[in-house]
């Protein structure tokens, strides 16, 4: 067994919202097959507060300890998922991504204060802004990019409000046939 895993953080996603990523992806598929993209698995699909990367294994106590630490102070509290974008520009996208709308601002800030507590353990801190969203495509030719990231665009996603109940401490495994995740620790909010 290694003694380091590719770890993360993230809000994980009811299979309601997974179906109509799934649907929106293949309405973009089937409108541009001739693209080139790696497309993530609905059930793979989640909302990352904290990417690790490569941790030793026992530093995994010390990061479920901080999440347990900040959810316990935090309630649960309702987002949006909706919206199409892409990362960086449609011009030459990378990324095809579904939207969240944070307008209560509970999620950036307990994505913030996570991001805190694991910086008092001594994991460095993002040194970009938070910018929530689901990841549905990543683009691996440049060839068609451009055609695929204006259909992603005008293909709308229908609006799905979600409570957030529950942070996941996640193990990444890359694999050819793609990520497999596994929960390591779970860290409810608590209902208000």
């Amino acid at each position: 067994m290694s003694d380091e895993w590719r770890t993360f953080v993230a809000i994980e996603l009811p299979p309601e919202i997974r179906d109509q990523l799934h649907e929106h992806a293949a309405r973009i598929r089937e409108a541009v097959p001739e693209s080139s993209a790696s497309w993530s698995r609905p059930e793979n699909v989640h909302l990352t507060l904290k990417f690790f990367g490569n941790i030793p294994t026992k530093n995994l106590p010390v990061i479920s300890g901080a999440a347990s630490r900040v959810t316990k102070d935090n309630p649960w509290f309702q987002i949006k998922i909706g919206g199409t974008g892409v990362f960086p520009k449609a011009s030459r996208a990378q990324v095809l991504w579904i939207g969240v709308d944070d307008s209560s601002s509970r999620l950036s800030a307990l994505q913030q204060r996570l991001e805190e507590e694991f910086a008092s353990e001594g994991f460095a801190k993002e040194d970009r802004a938070y910018r929530p969203h689901l990841t549905i495509a990543r683009i691996r030719k440049p060839e068609g990019a451009r055609r695929l990231a204006e259909t992603h665009l005008h293909t709308s996603f229908k609006q799905i409000q979600m409570t957030v109940k529950e942070i996941v401490v996640f193990r990444s495994e890359l694999s050819p046939k793609g990520s497999r995740y596994t929960a390591i620790s779970r860290h409810p909010l608590w209902a208000n």
